[in-house]
């Protein structure tokens, strides 16, 4: 069934959910975030303003486009009754998002699509938990949003040719790049980044270089925008670190396996740049 994409939900405000939600908002979609507490919706909206007013004084962001974006913050999920697309950006856990995706589907009407914004896990086991798989995808979305012109458009087993299609459409008209997906985890970008980040690990572990000549090899010798440890520490390495045991859980391969340095920087609380502290130092 053909249908054109008017309202968009997002349901998480953290990180990538508010980045989505900018996104779709600047590209004239009417736009409804809902969170599960006020602080942190407010919290969000109030990261998408800023983001906006400096994508404006930057020049990259036109002022007619900030004046009309329209978003909507919400505590409440039935707000999201309305719309034809809900993106869901909350936690990375299959029983939180299954349990997530039934309320929405018993919510939504019909014609609506349901999408995950997952990195790691497979979109077919949240699919057929829903009344409507040909009509679920994964949209997964690159940090910063705004500024990544990547999303991977995924099909599960279920979904039919036509969502498919709808997912490449919105994703061009947010002005970003498509690529399409099988199901499975880690799609293209992580399949092939996760192994990278986790030899960058082991090398160093096992006295290959130091974190500094290790990044700086990568950048200079193989062109990449930053080394392995900085991008870690971007990343976050609990989010690297759970990435990284779903894929091991799923291939069984050992190059998906965390490292013991992995494992204890997440321990210690070393999380990376969030918590000032992780390969490198940020507290100053």
């Amino acid at each position: 069934m053909q249908m054109q994409i008017r309202t968009i939900g997002v349901v998480g405000c953290g990180l990538m959910g508010r980045g989505i939600a900018e996104v779709c908002a600047l590209a004239g979609y009417r736009t409804v975030v809902r969170e599960v507490g006020q602080e942190l919706l407010d919290r969000g909206l109030e990261a998408i303003r800023a983001s906006i007013d400096r994508g404006v004084e930057k020049g990259r962001i036109e002022p007619a486009a900030r004046e009309g974006a329209r978003i909507e913050g919400t505590l409440d999920v039935q707000a999201l009754a309305s719309c034809d697309l809900v993106i869901e950006a909350i936690v990375e856990s299959l029983d939180a998002k299954v349990a997530l995706f039934r309320d929405l589907d018993r919510l939504l009407g019909p014609h609506a699509l349901l999408a995950t914004n997952t990195s790691s896990l497979t979109v077919t086991p949240l699919a057929v938990a829903t009344s409507r798989p040909d009509r679920f995808l994964g949209l997964h979305f690159f940090n910063p949003v705004p500024a990544m012109k990547l999303v991977e458009v995924v099909r599960a087993l279920t979904t039919s040719d036509e969502t498919v299609t709808a997912g490449k459409e919105l994703v061009a008209s947010l002005g970003k790049v498509a690529v399409e997906c099988h199901d499975r985890s880690g799609f293209l970008v992580n399949r092939l980044l996760v192994p990278y980040l986790l030899d960058a690990i082991r090398a160093h572990e096992n006295g290959a270089g130091s974190l500094e000549d290790i990044d700086t090899a990568m950048k200079l010798g193989c062109g990449h925008p930053m080394g392995p440890f900085t991008l870690l520490d971007f990343v976050g390495l609990d989010t690297t670190l759970s990435i990284a045991e779903i894929m091991f859980h799923e291939y069984r391969e050992t190059r998906f396996a965390p490292p013991p340095l992995l494992r204890q920087m997440v321990q210690a609380g070393r999380l990376g740049r969030k918590s000032g502290r992780g390969f490198f130092e940020y507290s100053k």
